[in-house]
């Protein structure tokens, strides 16, 4: 899992020329998680200085290992917690072959279905179709405890709500359906807020924050880029947003490749839906400041030089998209394909990712002043 190459922490942080923050955010997806941890080894070796991480379901759960542990140990944390979820063997032997690699990842799917994953969830006994209405185990397949532990052991909650980046998470109200952020500028984040975030329905329990109950904020929205984007704080922001499912791929062929592609549309289009909405939205202040900038002082109304002051200095925004691309054999249980082997594959994946994309060092400059928002895809340049 050290993406093919030995690890080498950086002498010193550092960040763009006229960069004010630097920030993550992590997308939902299950055991594809681990691609989000190669992601964040890569950025740890180039040194880039975190100010703020953010995540929905699984990428809340990396964010909190990230941001609940000092940077000398963050790495080691994220790689203790996923040897741990992923520790159940699924075959001594996998012959060479997308089919018997297909066979063998439907296998370890079937074995989270039937027994949980160790460290994270394991199955309710008896299940919630032979309970009442009202018991503990009638509104999910599993129980969450053990993940509850684990955070515990592995994340100091204490540093998030202190000395570490900026952190927040998405969640929904069960009884609302509201997407509700809980941001640790606003709010003391505890192990509830993030297993809220991580509590996909009817697999998982909802969880309860305060006199509320949450579950997985992947319902409504898979990404918090939303929530960084409408920040009102005119800060040059360099943004890697690291998505788990791609809008973008090939026609299905059978009904598995249908499930499967069902999957990444539904996950993934409201990330590209935000990043273009908010682009049209800056274009459009920028204009209004364009206009203002040419109507005589003395002709504006109060409101309209409240209005010019505020768009004085809106931000440069970069965004570096990074999604997982998913491999020939992996079929629509890719999310709950949790096995070791599976997980060192997209742990690297994301590293190499990163890799490449930090390399195109005029991605890492930010814009011009007054050009609003950019947007890279590695994938996507090497497709032109």
């Amino acid at each position: 899992m050290d993406g093919g190459t030995a690890y080498r922490r950086p002498r010193e942080l550092w960040r763009p020329e006229r960069c004010d923050r630097v920030a993550l955010v992590l997308q939902g997806g299950g055991a594809l998680g681990a691609y989000q941890a190669g992601v964040w080894q890569a950025l740890d070796e180039a040194g880039l200085e975190l100010d703020w991480i953010s995540g929905v379901s699984i990428g809340a759960i990396n964010a909190a290992l990230i941001a609940g542990n000092p940077p000398e140990l963050r790495l080691e944390r994220l790689r203790q917690f996923w040897e741990r979820i992923t520790a159940r063997k699924i075959w001594w032997i996998t012959p060479d072959g997308d089919i018997y690699r297909h066979m063998r990842n439907a296998w370890s799917a079937w074995l989270t279905m039937s027994l949980g994953q160790p460290g994270f969830f394991e199955p309710n006994m008896p299940g919630p179709w032979m309970v009442p209405a009202g018991a503990r185990n009638a509104t999910s397949y599993y129980d969450t405890s053990a993940l509850r532990e684990t955070l515990e052991e592995f994340v100091d909650f204490l540093m998030i709500n202190t000395t570490g980046p900026r952190f927040s998470v998405g969640a929904v109200n069960v009884a609302t359906g509201n997407f509700t952020y809980f941001d640790s500028l606003k709010t003391e984040i505890a192990p509830e807020h993030v297993m809220a975030s991580g509590a996909l329905p009817p697999a998982l329990p909802m969880i309860r924050v305060g006199t509320d109950f949450y579950w997985d904020g992947g319902i409504v929205s898979n990404t918090p880029l939303q929530h960084l984007l409408q920040q009102d704080d005119h800060l040059n922001t360099l943004v890697f947003q690291v998505d788990l499912f791609s809008a973008r791929g090939p026609l299905p062929r059978d009904i598995q490749d249908v499930m499967g592609r069902h999957k990444d549309i539904q996950y993934s289009s409201r990330t590209r839906y935000t990043t273009d909405m908010f682009r049209r939205m800056h274009q459009m202040k920028l204009e209004i400041k364009r206009a203002l900038d040419k109507v005589p002082e003395d002709a504006l109304d109060d409101n309209q030089r409240v209005l010019k002051a505020r768009l004085a200095d809106l931000p440069e925004i970069t965004i570096l998209h990074l999604i997982y691309q998913q491999r020939a054999y992996e079929g629509h249980a890719k999310d709950y394909e949790f096995s070791g082997t599976s997980m060192r594959e997209h742990w690297e994946s994301g590293y190499h990712d990163t890799r490449r994309t930090l390399a195109r060092k005029d991605w890492l400059t930010m814009p011009p002043d007054d050009s609003g928002v950019v947007v890279h895809d590695v994938h996507r340049a090497e497709d032109f």
